[in-house]
């Protein structure tokens, strides 16, 4: 099911996700489809978008779904940073489309996360990938792309074309 993305300044997108542990796991196959549809939702509205935090659609759980070259299910993830190299780019996010932000990111990470079948897994993404997953990651945290700005004056204004116009 499609649900709404939670926009910037809403109170929940600031609060911590609790860890998916117990029943949670019985709940997961509908949060997963929830994540998929309202990503491709998104997609054909926007032209752009691969990946959602649960916190997004206002389930505050450590949970991530990524659409890529295959569906990515993170559940629990941890991220680890095997050096300090960064560099600036500027971030997008779904909860708030139309700006983008100018950020300092980790040029590589590592991600250990369980996948929806419970097995443990381990990413090791450079580049854009190892953005995304930063990005993606904060938002389990209560932490928005605009709380990273490099200084005052990088927040931009962009011209989205959705589809419906």
């Amino acid at each position: 099911m499609v649900r709404d993305i939670l926009l910037l300044g809403d109170a929940r997108l600031y609060e911590p996700s609790l860890p998916i542990e117990g029943g949670d796991w019985d709940l997961l196959p509908g949060w997963t489809r929830d994540l998929h549809d309202t990503l491709l939702d998104y997609r054909a509205r926007y032209g752009a978008g691969r990946a959602v935090a649960a916190p997004q659609i206002g389930v505050r759980k450590r949970l991530i779904y990524m659409l890529l070259e295959r569906p990515y299910v993170l559940v629990n993830p941890s991220l680890s940073f095997p050096d300090g190299e960064t560099y600036e780019l500027l971030d997008d996010c779904m909860s708030f489309p139309g700006l983008a932000v100018r950020v300092q990111r980790h040029r590589r990470c590592v991600l250990e996360y369980t996948d929806e079948a419970g097995a443990p897994q381990r990413l090791e993404p450079e580049g854009d990938l190892a953005e995304l997953v930063q990005h993606e990651y904060d938002h389990l945290d209560g932490i928005l792309a605009t709380m990273r700005a490099v200084d005052d004056k990088s927040l931009y204004m962009m011209q989205i074309k959705r589809a419906f116009d």
